[in-house]
């Protein structure tokens, strides 16, 4: 048999049209998204959640009472971005009178992968005490690991928060690390076998029983359209969506359209 290149296998700017373009594009309408927020005090930015200096979030505000909170979770491979390229798709769910918590985390390698995990708990336990009702989570490659991280064993959840997760939508996220063993990515993770196991949602023996939709673009890289199929062999309560016409860097776009069905499969 041929060995697999698994660094190929999870490139994916090398595969997109483009690809260099993306990260100053998102940079600069975050930007602009939160200078015209800030104008109407509807940004609460940089608010600490824990005591590492990336333990920040923004909170974006809709125009009237949040109907409940939404939580994005950036991804980079847990290697790159914070919070400050991603505030703009907060805007689908801000439309549709949800509040919006980005958060930014410590990366790797300064960070382990299971630090990362409990940092974005604790991110989240600070913005639902921030926003009454229901909570939404999304996130997008690394950040949909973290986010289906959250449903898992090993969560110290309050009750609260059992009572009140109503979804989780990861975005062509990736829920087994075992494959990452063999890139030179694992250079800055630091993870061994067992690392990767505990850290893996797909291998999660206790899940809390909450809808989850894996999200994935059909014209992405095979080994994220085969993460996503895995979850949803896994998990009894996950279902999988192939985006038409979308590859990593794209398929995010529906958070901007509060019509979008990306934004139904978040939102219900």
């Amino acid at each position: 048999m041929r060995a697999i290149d698994w660094d190929d296998a999870y490139a994916n700017g090398k595969y997109i049209a483009g690809a260099d373009e993306y990260p100053a594009r998102w940079a600069a309408k975050a930007a602009t998204f939160r200078d015209q927020l800030s104008a109407t005090n509807r940004a609460q930015l940089d608010l600490p959640y824990a005591d590492a200096p990336r333990t920040r979030l923004d909170l974006f505000l809709p125009d009237a009472a949040p109907r409940g909170l939404v939580v994005f979770v950036h991804g980079g491979f847990w290697r790159a971005f914070d919070k400050s390229s991603w505030s703009h798709f907060a805007q689908g769910a801000l439309a549709r009178q949800f509040a919006v918590a980005v958060p930014s985390y410590t990366l790797c390698p300064e960070a382990k992968i299971a630090d990362i995990t409990r940092q974005i708990a604790a991110a989240i336990d600070m913005a639902s005490g921030l926003i009454a009702g229901p909570i939404h989570l999304a996130g997008h490659s690394a950040g949909g690991h973290l986010v289906t991280r959250m449903l898992c064993d090993g969560i110290p959840w309050a009750s609260c928060f059992v009572e009140r997760i109503a979804r989780v939508v990861s975005i062509s996220g990736v829920h087994d690390l075992r494959p990452l063993l063999a890139t030179e990515m694992n250079e800055d993770f630091g993870m061994d076998a067992a690392d990767a196991i505990a850290e893996s949602p797909l291998l999660c023996q206790d899940v809390l029983p909450v809808p989850v939709v894996a999200w994935v673009g059909a014209d992405e890289r095979p080994s994220f359209i085969d993460q996503s199929n895995w979850l949803t062999q896994a998990w009894p309560n996950a279902t999988i969506t192939l985006a038409p016409d979308c590859h990593h860097f794209n398929v995010i776009d529906g958070l901007l359209d509060p019509h979008s069905a990306l934004m139904d499969a978040l939102l219900g």
